[in-house]
């Protein structure tokens, strides 16, 4: 089988306009795979260089490769069985800093750059102070690119110009501005001019972005037949749902150069990403935390097959539909559309989503996904849903540990394990309630104080336990 390389495929040259922070399967299927339809599509022309951050996985491959890959696309899409692949030739190279330090620095000689994206986890973007100098590589990526950056502000000499749009795919709030504010600090701690400051403060633009696809990466159990389609040996296959979203909260400009949009992509350049956020963190993220606890006790033990199921399926469909999106303050429309999008990606028949991993540290996660929803319909309706109580109900059995003599896969912090574990060490269910509802590290407030809702939720243990 013929190996990929630019001698095997014809590609087309474009200036290599963004730099990108991250080799990672994400990203890859992401923003690379984006790109490269909106080149094809004439609407953008630009390749990115890869900066290699942390490790060196991949590297290899992506040199071996003239850093080509494919995306396999696989899920559902408008209820039926979607697959496709394509050939991804956006990247036009790959450097790691930690193997030649000036040489990265000379990146940001580059007239043509004008974009910087990355992905370097949550924890990525960060500042230390012990990055002390930057005649040495730093080791955080916020150091890193500060470097880049007073090198391409000396090398332009101040020309505003030459500023970069800065779009961070990072699962943090505000993740733009936190990156932002990290460079400044750098340039505070190593003296750098207040000039380059005020450089990066008028021709930078720092991006707040909300990220949505389910990357599981290389298709290894079934790598043969997808390189036996394809015709060639490719390392860095990646496999990737159909559905994806990018939201960008930036100025107009940001729109106007980078308009992945117009490709038919789901890429949305908006003023406040806030509802997005909210949106996705309710639906999607509070479906998830919603369904699990309740699905795990009635014996299911994937996403799939939960949702498939016709007890737990139409017990999702009723949180989401009747009692989670009548809170949200967005176009109904909308929202229908996006939770349809969502039941719709949790039946993916290509991904193995087992309950166990979503269930971890669920305490934090219900506080935050779900109770919002939980606490807003009781305040628009008076009166608690039914479906969310059970939902609480289910996890604080799930805490439990133990069900029907079967011990549950609950892991969390010390401190939630320990106050469950003395809550239900109480001889009656109301006692445990008490001890639960009232703790306020755990939900940021006495919900034992809230009219009704412990005996609407003591009815709902009671049945489960019964």
């Amino acid at each position: 089988m013929k190996k990929l390389s630019k001698r095997e495929v014809k590609t087309t040259d474009h200036p290599t306009r963004i730099l990108q922070f991250g080799n990672g399967n994400f990203l890859r299927a992401f923003a690379d795979w984006m790109v490269d339809i909106a080149n094809e599509k004439g609407f953008f022309d630009g390749k990115i260089h890869i900066v290699q951050n942390h490790s060196k996985t991949g590297f290899d491959q992506m040199k071996n490769q003239d850093c080509l890959f494919h995306v396999l696309e696989q899920g559902m899409k408008n209820g039926e069985i979607h697959q496709k692949t394509r050939l991804v030739s956006s990247v036009s190279g790959i450097s790691y800093p930690k193997d030649n330090y000036p040489e990265y620095l000379k990146l940001g000689k580059n007239p043509d750059l004008r974009f910087v994206i990355s992905n370097t986890t949550e924890a990525g973007i960060l500042f230390d102070p012990a990055d002390a100098e930057f005649d040495f590589l730093p080791e955080t990526f916020p150091g890193k690119l500060t470097a880049l950056l007073h090198h391409r502000f000396e090398h332009f000499e101040g020309d505003s110009t030459k500023g970069m749009i800065i779009i961070p795919c990072e699962l943090i709030e505000k993740n733009g501005q936190v990156l932002k504010s990290c460079i400044l600090k750098y340039a505070g701690l190593w003296n750098l001019p207040q000039a380059f400051s005020e450089w990066i403060e008028s021709a930078c633009i720092f991006c707040d972005t909300l990220v949505d696809r389910i990357v599981p990466g290389f298709p290894k159990g079934s790598i043969k037949e997808i390189q036996e389609q394809i015709g060639f040996e490719d390392e860095l296959i990646v496999m990737a749902e159909p559905f994806h979203l990018w939201v960008i909260e930036g100025p107009e400009e940001v729109r106007q150069e980078f308009p992945l949009h117009l490709a038919g992509l789901d890429v949305k350049f908006v003023d406040d990403l806030t509802p997005y956020r909210t949106q996705k963190v309710r639906i999607l993220n509070g479906g998830h935390t919603a369904m699990v606890p309740w699905a795990y006790l009635n014996g299911l033990r994937t996403v799939r097959e939960s949702v498939e199921n016709p007890e737990i399926g139409e017990f999702l469909r009723k949180v989401i539909f009747e009692e989670i999106i009548p809170t949200l303050d967005m176009p109904k429309e909308q929202l229908e559309k996006f939770a349809a999008d969502v039941l719709e990606r949790f039946a993916n028949p290509f991904i193995v989503h087992e309950l166990r991993s979503i269930a971890l540290n669920s305490i934090s996660k219900f506080r935050v996904r779900v109770l919002p929803s939980l606490l807003g319909y009781y305040k628009k309706n008076q009166q608690w849903p039914q479906k969310l109580t059970l939902a609480f109900a289910a996890l604080l059995v799930f805490y439990r540990g133990e069900f029907n003599g079967e011990m549950l896969p609950v892991k969390d912090e010390k401190a939630v394990m320990e106050i469950f574990s003395q809550a239900w060490s109480k001889n009656s269910i109301e006692d445990t309630l008490t001890i639960i509802l009232s703790n306020e590290s755990l939900w940021g407030q006495n919900l034992d104080l809230l009219p009704g809702l412990k005996n609407e939720v003591l009815k709902s243990i009671t049945k489960i336990l019964s």
